[in-house]
């Protein structure tokens, strides 16, 4: 009777490992995604010489139909100057290169939040791709 009380108590505690690896899994397939869509947005904004609001509008469509988040909670933030290429090497590195960040939110990073008295706001994160690249749009 004793082994069984302990199994009642221990039990849904070792649950929540086995949910955990699986919302890990998830979130990383999540994360994936994402980084591939701006990875291909990055390539088009290359070309443009700047990431263009139809480039913006295809990525934010994009990760909303992919991961099934809405429109309105993806911050993109990117350079919408043209920049052109560059054959020399700028020590301020402010001239031919394009900058941007993506961030989408993840509502549930631990598993079992509620049995462990984890409240749903904090069980959130906003998970940010962030980086620059060189422009390739030759000057016309």
């Amino acid at each position: 009777m004793k082994q069984l009380i302990v199994l009642a108590a221990v039990l849904p505690l070792m649950l929540i490992f086995l949910a955990q690896y699986t919302l890990d899994q998830k979130n990383n397939a999540i994360i994936s995604t994402l980084q591939q869509q701006v990875y291909t947005a990055k390539e088009k904004a290359k070309q443009e010489g700047c990431f263009t609001e139809e480039i913006k509008r295809e990525l934010r469509d994009q990760i909303s139909f992919d991961l099934g988040i809405e429109s309105e909670e993806i911050l993109i933030i990117a350079t919408e100057t043209r920049q052109y290429r560059i054959n020399y090497f700028d020590e301020h590195g402010k001239r031919g290169l394009i900058h941007y960040r993506v961030s989408v939110p993840i509502d549930r990073v631990m598993a079992g939040g509620r049995l462990l008295g984890i409240q749903k706001e904090k069980n959130r994160t906003l998970f940010t791709v962030e980086g620059s690249t060189a422009s390739e749009r030759l000057p016309e």
